[in-house]
């Protein structure tokens, strides 16, 4: 059986483990899309009725999102206010 490492299209459980969100999470954010002040919804794909993401989208989702050397850090560029 394929581990989640060699896997192109994951499932809710494994995508949820994968990115370190809830399930609930990403069912929400497929619901309502993405709204303002809002962490943006991952891409997702549909198989009939299932769902799936792709190993490469979450990613590429991942990697679209700044990153922190510490919490008082403004994420959009220069110090804290």
């Amino acid at each position: 059986m394929p581990t989640t490492t060699n896997k192109r299209a994951l499932s809710e459980i494994e995508t949820a483990e994968y990115i370190g969100m809830s399930r609930s999470f990403l069912r929400q954010s497929r619901m309502e899309g993405n709204r303002t002040n809002r962490t943006p919804a991952p891409p997702f794909i549909k198989i009939g009725r299932t769902v799936r993401y792709l190993k490469d989208d979450l990613d590429n989702w991942l990697n679209n999102f700044c990153r922190l050397e510490h919490l008082g850090q403004n994420p959009y560029g220069g110090d804290h206010a």
